[in-house]
């Protein structure tokens, strides 16, 4: 295969470091700023100040690509909105909860409470990004998936990011989705492992079950690759710099520190 023309830069899910940020978000930053990691996407400040974090991470030379929170609907949204613009983020990533992809009238209500969110945020400079498990896929409604339906009814401003493993653990190849995806596509999260369900721990990239790099290949339009590891039987900090070490080693991304050689 050819390397992407221009790779997209690496980014890390802090949801890779929870217990560990929920204890010392600010020491997490400096710990993966040091991996070479060009930006991070939160999931969560701890309770500490947006501005502070901001503050931090721009010390740091870290970006913020994009951030989990919940949709900005309902009463919530002006907090959501409020926090999220103080911390200086554009895109807001969140998902549906999987019973609602049980039947077509639950992913029409969610569809419709993504784009009341994505209206919320626009009215603040925002956006929204819509982040997949696997249940989007492993649901069908005439011949077609969930994931399908969905995307067809959320407005054209909602972005994707799509997570390859989960699309992988609902056994199709997501790959072939990521292509299919065009411009819309701007996220990806990379992880790697057995795909059997959410209690896997990962592994480095290359020795699961997911194609990563064709994964990385897969869409130009992508502007982050985003690593990420929900668990590891290792120390995480060495899985993310193993996984660094791949996507940039192999020209599929680009950081702030060579590969290590012998390492890609």
């Amino acid at each position: 295969m050819n390397r992407p023309a221009t790779p997209a830069p690496i980014a890390a899910q802090l949801w890779s470091l929870h217990e560990e940020a929920s204890r010392d978000l600010l020491g997490v930053l400096e710990r993966v700023a040091a991996l070479g990691y060009v930006a991070v996407e939160p999931i969560s400040l701890y309770g500490h100040k947006p501005s502070v974090v901001r503050r931090v991470a721009d010390g740091l030379g870290l970006e913020f690509c994009s951030v989990h929170a919940p949709f900005p609907a309902g009463e919530a949204a002006e907090a959501i909105l409020d926090e999220n613009e103080e911390l200086g983020v554009e895109t807001l990533v969140w998902s549906m909860e999987p019973e609602e992809f049980t039947t077509l009238d639950g992913v029409l209500r969610g569809a419709g409470r993504v784009n009341e969110a994505a209206a919320n945020a626009a009215g603040r400079g925002m956006r929204i990004a819509y982040h997949n498990h696997f249940a989007e896929f492993e649901n069908v409604m005439n011949g077609e998936r969930a994931y399908e339906i969905l995307l067809r009814e959320l407005d054209p401003a909602v972005v994707v990011e799509l997570d390859a493993y989960w699309v992988r653990t609902a056994g199709v190849e997501p790959a072939p989705v990521a292509a299919s995806l065009g411009d819309r596509l701007e996220f990806v999260h990379l992880k790697d492992g057995p795909a059997r369900g959410m209690d896997d721990h990962m592994l480095p990239f290359g020795e699961g079950v997911v194609d990563v790099e064709g994964v990385a290949r897969a869409n130009p339009a992508v502007k982050w690759h985003i690593v990420e590891a929900d668990r590891t039987r290792g120390d995480m900090y060495e899985l993310l710099r193993a996984c660094y070490d791949y996507l940039v080693g192999r020209g599929l991304a680009t950081g702030r520190r060579p590969a290590e050689a012998g390492k890609r």
